[in-house]
């Protein structure tokens, strides 16, 4: 991502920095210390409206993995057993 390049940054550093510009909470998950290290860099820059404006721009409306609106996605994730 030409965002990431400009900024020496990873598109997940990327990702978390303009979902925290926007003021949204974010709790990334990885067992990787390197991935906790690259996760928690993320204050040494800053997104410009531009750039913010793109990223926002990359949402499709819908996910491209399931049907959310499906009565049938539902009764799919209501299959699976989380907990034993």
């Amino acid at each position: 991502m030409a965002i990431g390049k400009k900024h020496g940054k990873s598109v997940a550093q990327v990702i978390l920095r303009w979902h925290i510009q926007r003021g949204v909470a974010v709790i990334p998950k990885t067992v990787h210390k390197e991935r906790m290290k690259e996760n928690l860099d993320i204050w040494d820059f800053e997104l410009s409206e531009r750039e913010m404006e793109r990223i926002a721009m990359l949402d499709i409306g819908h996910s491209e993995i399931m049907d959310n609106h499906c009565w049938c996605t539902a009764r799919q994730l209501n299959g699976f057993r989380i907990h034993a």
